[in-house]
């Protein structure tokens, strides 16, 4: 910043002015700092559900070929070849159980962050 001198006086900003934003810019911040993360958060989940929707909608592709019942176990291999680019990750580093046919899978982070169908 430039100070120009006009007439005796000095122009630019006083220290009170450069405090005040400061301020300003601290309180703005604190406000939209928690945000942000409630919304990342938010969006990390909402992939993992569609994830465990679409390891489910899988499962349920492979039973109808194959004609499993209810109950019926299969591995994860099998179902990941019924998914379009393989098995998905959970974007908050959980870990995915398909489980038998019939039942949904389940996250691992589903009681700590509510990953579940």
């Amino acid at each position: 910043m430039e100070i120009i001198k006009k007439k005796g006086y000095l122009t630019g900003f006083t220290l009170i002015e450069v405090m005040i934003t400061v301020i300003i810019i601290a309180i703005l911040s604190a406000i939209a700092i928690p945000n942000f993360l409630k919304g990342a958060n938010t969006a990390r989940k909402k992939a993992c559900i569609g994830n465990l929707m679409k390891i489910d909608a899988a499962k349920e592709q492979y039973a109808l070929d194959y004609n499993l019942s209810s109950g019926a176990s299969v591995t994860d291999a099998q179902i990941n070849t019924y998914m379009k680019g393989g098995a998905p990750s959970c974007p908050s580093d959980g870990t995915y159980t398909y489980g038998n046919i019939g039942t949904d899978p389940t996250c691992s982070l589903k009681v700590s962050k509510g990953h579940e169908l």
